[in-house]
C-alpha cells in the first residue's frame, strides 16, 4: 500500500502519516509520560515546512486543542496543500474539557473554525465523542454538519469514536471514523473492517498509545504502524510531534510499513 491513499470513498487523497497539532496549541491536560514545551511561532513554521518537505498533506487539529486552530491560521502557507481534520463538540477551557453536541454549537464551532484557520472550507470535521458515542449520534450534530457540508463549508463528515459500536453507526450515515488502533488496543478493529467494506475513510488516533507503547519491544513505533498501515481500510495515522527529526523518523517508519524505502520524496 502506497504512503499517499485514498481516504475512503471521500475523494480525498491523504499521507499515511498526518500531523496532529495539539502540542502546538495545548499542554495542560495532556497524558504524554513527558513534559514537552509548546514551540513558538519559527518553530512551528519549521516543523510544518519539514512536515511537507517528508510528503505529509495531512494535518489535525481541533477547537479543544487550545490554540491550534488560530496559530495554523496564521502559519500555515499554501493552505490547499494540506487536508485539514478539524471537530466539534468538546472545548477546552480552564484546564478542563466540557461538550457540547447541540446542533447550535456545532454549526457555531464550524464558523469559528473556518475563521480561526483562515480558510472557507474544511476537509474534513469529526465530531468529537465524549465517549457516549450512541448518545451522541441522537443530538442533531451530524445533521448540521452535513447541511455544511452541502453548502461547500466541509467536503468530509464523521466522528472520532470510542466504542465499536459508535464507530459503526458513524461509518452507516457519515464519510469516515477515527478510531483508536495499535498493538495493545486493537478491539475496534470491526470499524476498520466495515470501512474497508463499504468504502468508508479510517484515521487512527494513538497509534502509539500516547507515548506508552510497550518499552521492552525492539521498535514498537515500526510495529504498531506495521500493524495500522497493513490493514486493509486505513486511510492514515494521526501522530503529534513538535521535533522535526522525531517527525522524519515517523515518516521513514511509516513509509517502509507501506512497503516504501529510499528517500523522503516530497509527494506532494
Amino acid at each position: 500500500m502506497a504512503f499517499m491513499r485514498p481516504l475512503g470513498d471521500t475523494g480525498l487523497t491523504v499521507s499515511a502519516l498526518g500531523l496532529g497539532t495539539v502540542k502546538i496549541g495545548r499542554d495542560r491536560g495532556v497524558k504524554y509520560p513527558s513534559a514537552f514545551t509548546i514551540p513558538d511561532d519559527q518553530a512551528v513554521i519549521a516543523l510544518l515546512a519539514r512536515a511537507r518537505d517528508l510528503g505529509i498533506n495531512l494535518i489535525d487539529t481541533a477547537p479543544a486543542y487550545g490554540r491550534s486552530e488560530e496559530r495554523l491560521g496564521q502559519l500555515l502557507s499554501d493552505r490547499r496543500a494540506w487536508v485539514i481534520v478539524s471537530k466539534v463538540g468538546e472545548e477546552f477551557d480552564h484546564g478542563e474539557s466540557h461538550f457540547n453536541f447541540t446542533p447550535e454549537h456545532a454549526r457555531a464551532s464550524v464558523e469559528r473554525s473556518l475563521s480561526r484557520l483562515r480558510t472557507d472550507y474544511l476537509d474534513c470535521v469529526l465530531v468529537h465523542s465524549d465517549g457516549n458515542d450512541l448518545d451522541v449520534l441522537r443530538q442533531g450534530t451530524l445533521e448540521v454538519l452535513e447541511e455544511m457540508k452541502k453548502e461547500g463549508k466541509i467536503r468530509a463528515t464523521g466522528m472520532s469514536t470510542k466504542t465499536v459500536e459508535g464507530g459503526l453507526a458513524t461509518l452507516a450515515r457519515t464519510d469516515l471514523a477515527m478510531v483508536t488502533y495499535n498493538l495493545e488496543q486493537r478491539d475496534e478493529r470491526p470499524v476498520i473492517d466495515y470501512a474497508a467494506a463499504h468504502g468508508k475513510g479510517i484515521l487512527i488516533k494513538k497509534a502509539f498509545a500516547s507515548g506508552h507503547l510497550d518499552p521492552g519491544h525492539p521498535d514498537p513505533v515500526q510495529a504498531s504502524l506495521d500493524l495500522i498501515l497493513g490493514t486493509a481500510g486505513v486511510g492514515a495515522v494521526i501522530a503529534g510531534t513538535v521535533n522535526p527529526d522525531h517527525l522524519q523518523e515517523n515518516v521513514a517508519k511509516a513509509r517502509r510499513a507501506c512497503g516504501e524505502s529510499g528517500g523522503f520524496g516530497a509527494g506532494r
